[in-house]
């Protein structure tokens, strides 16, 4: 395959995960008025996993299987599966908790600071950023700033929540990128899902009231959640990363907030300002200008 059509490809579907993230906010926000947020992260995430059962099952060829790993990196490989779960788990929790106590301007872009964190951590880990890289992290953020910050931008607990959110996002980025080249990415995708519904479940029944009529009104919130951003999203992701930088992708997986923007414009009516379009050319200029040159991405193997 030409290089350029699989770097094309793996934007492609970068996007695609991008798209249905953002308009997960609808249906997370939406959801959320019937059940709580970890009963809601619990049944799509158990939906995520049930989704792709069938594909797991039904390829003959896995890319796992084809790469042969050794017997230690294989041990390697399940041990950073399992770490990725926990890692979604403690993603999502974060942010879902912190939003209980900031404004979702303030989560949004607070997130969104994994833009710039990905290619500073890519640092300490032997990977090296062409400039085009670093320009288009400064446009991504400021373009993050315009799109979320409201006035009246302060810090408090639900923002320092939010801001362990935005640091797990940096961690599962890098560590998908280190993954992905080297494993089957439905398994590795089932794994980390599987491992989020099983700990929101734990959490769910501990601290929050479970009822099975809640849930039905939030189906189709949920069957989206489920489904579309956990089955299909989290997967595209997996499979982008095979052979997207962890920088670049991190750049491209942000402009999730303009389709977030868009969904809540086009599904609840929420007001477009000026400000917030400025927001979205500016996401949009920084994923265009990373592509102008391309980059250097040294993989340190001690990771």
């Amino acid at each position: 395959m030409n290089p350029s059509s699989g770097k094309i490809k793996s934007d492609m579907l970068l996007l695609l995960a991008a798209a249905i993230w953002g308009f997960a906010f609808v249906a997370q926000r939406v959801g959320m008025d019937y059940v709580g947020p970890f009963t809601f992260s619990a049944v799509r995430f158990s939906l995520g996993s049930l989704v792709l059962l069938p594909f797991l099952f039904f390829r003959r060829h896995l890319v796992y299987n084809r790469l042969s790993p050794s017997k230690k990196e294989r041990k390697k490989i399940i041990w950073l599966q399992l770490l990725l779960g926990l890692l979604v788990f403690g993603g999502v929790s974060f942010q879902q908790y912190g939003l209980v106590y900031t404004t979702a301007g303030n989560a949004g872009f607070i997130t969104g600071l994994y833009v710039v964190f990905v290619p500073v951590a890519g640092l300490f880990l032997g990977q090296r950023n062409h400039f085009t890289i670093w320009i288009g992290v400064v446009l991504a953020l400021t373009g993050l700033y315009f799109l979320s910050v409201r006035e009246g931008f302060t810090i408090n607990f639900g923002d320092y929540l939010v801001f362990i959110c935005a640091l797990i996002w940096t961690a599962h980025v890098i560590i998908v990128g280190h993954v992905a080249p080297r494993t089957d990415p439905i398994r590795t995708a089932i794994i980390q899902f599987a491992i989020c519904s099983i700990l929101s479940w734990i959490v769910a029944v501990g601290f929050e009231e479970i009822s099975l009529q809640p849930i039905l009104d939030a189906m189709w919130p949920i069957l989206y959640g489920g489904v579309m951003s956990v089955g299909i999203g989290y997967t595209l992701q997996v499979f982008a990363q095979q052979k997207a930088h962890p920088a670049y992708a991190s750049i491209i997986l942000s402009i999730e907030s303009v389709f977030a923007v868009f969904g809540g414009w086009l599904l609840l009516n929420e007001m477009v300002t000026g400000k917030i379009l400025l927001g979205c050319c500016l996401m949009l200029a920084g994923m265009i200008v990373v592509q102008v040159k391309g980059f250097t991405y040294i993989v340190n193997p001690s990771i």
